[in-house]
């Protein structure tokens, strides 16, 4: 299997911590801007878009910080996507950080549309574009 590229984003976002971390946590919050509608069963998260499912289990997650999912088909690899939520110590100020993998850098350049596009419903959803 050839290794994936690991890449980072970082969005800065207006919102508490603690309600970002609701939007990123929980099956509700997921649905609103990363899937069209998402279930979970304990650690298993099912991610639907447009008919499709995708199984994902949440491999760990820290209150009001971060969260990290492995997809069902990366199960025994080194693999996830996590998304975190960082606070500036000095300004206070609130970014969203992805980590994410993809197979080439065309993937990578995918990838990072996909994700700018669904901050960006996040922020909507927020209210804070």
């Amino acid at each position: 299997m050839e290794d994936k590229i690991k890449y980072e984003m970082e969005f800065p976002i207006h919102a508490s911590p603690s309600l970002l971390y609701q939007y990123i946590s929980t099956p509700s919050g997921l649905s609103e801007w990363y899937a069209d509608n998402v279930n979970s069963r304990g650690e298993l998260f099912t991610f639907i878009w447009e008919g499709s499912e995708e199984q994902a289990k949440l491999v760990s997650k820290k209150s009001d910080e971060r969260v990290k999912f492995r997809w069902a088909e990366e199960e025994g690899t080194p693999y996830y996507f996590e998304i975190r939520i960082q606070v500036d110590d000095i300004t206070k100020d609130v970014s969203i950080m992805i980590t994410d993998f993809a197979e080439d850098e065309d993937e990578v350049e995918e990838g990072k549309m996909l994700w700018e596009n669904m901050i960006s419903d996040l922020k909507q959803v927020l209210g804070s574009v």
